[in-house]
């Protein structure tokens, strides 16, 4: 199972981005307060489309309430910018095992005191130096499609299926110019 923790989220559209991923990979969602919007808000809801009340999320007081409820649980990473390794170095490709993605608030990332004790864990996505970080719902979608390509994508669908509302896996190969 694929957790994404989000530390202390400030964007709500970032984290509306983030619940429509996780809902498209079967990843389960974990808030950190405080957040910086109110879980009903529009801005959650316009970017997060008709999928928020199927994603599965939990939501927690602080830090310490997180760690101490999930730190026996699997296995924690981190995204920052101060990390030295690649996301691409770690192994997550063992699907019956829990991994939690831990990512930092927009404008100031994961606090020192969080990501010391876990130097060994600590990740960087390689990018120019004319970027200081990407986007923080751009940068699960990364983050969780690599964990997700380790795993050979699991259950998930790989074609369009053919039922009511969608398309059908045939929609490209069935069009007829005229």
């Amino acid at each position: 199972m694929i957790n994404i923790v989000l530390f202390e989220p400030e964007i709500p559209g970032n984290t509306g981005n983030i619940m429509r991923t996780c809902v498209a990979t079967n990843s389960e969602l974990h808030l950190i307060k405080p957040l910086g919007f109110s879980l009903d808000e529009k801005y959650i809801k316009r970017s997060g489309v008709n999928y928020i009340d199927k994603c599965i999320y939990h939501v927690y007081e602080n830090w310490d309430d997180f760690y101490n409820q999930n730190k026996d649980k699997g296995e924690f990473f981190f995204l920052t910018r101060y990390g030295h390794k690649p996301h691409t170095s770690f192994d997550y490709s063992d699907n019956k095992k829990n991994y939690y993605f831990v990512f930092g608030k927009e404008s100031t990332g994961i606090p020192r005191s969080i990501l010391k004790p876990h130097l060994d864990k600590c990740m960087r996505m390689p990018m120019t130096d004319n970027v200081r970080a990407l986007n923080l719902s751009n940068t699960v979608a990364i983050m969780t499609y690599e964990a997700l390509r380790q795993q050979d994508y699991n259950d998930l669908l790989r074609s369009e299926p053919d039922d009511s509302g969608h398309k059908g896996d045939q929609f490209i190969e069935d069009y007829n110019e005229e």
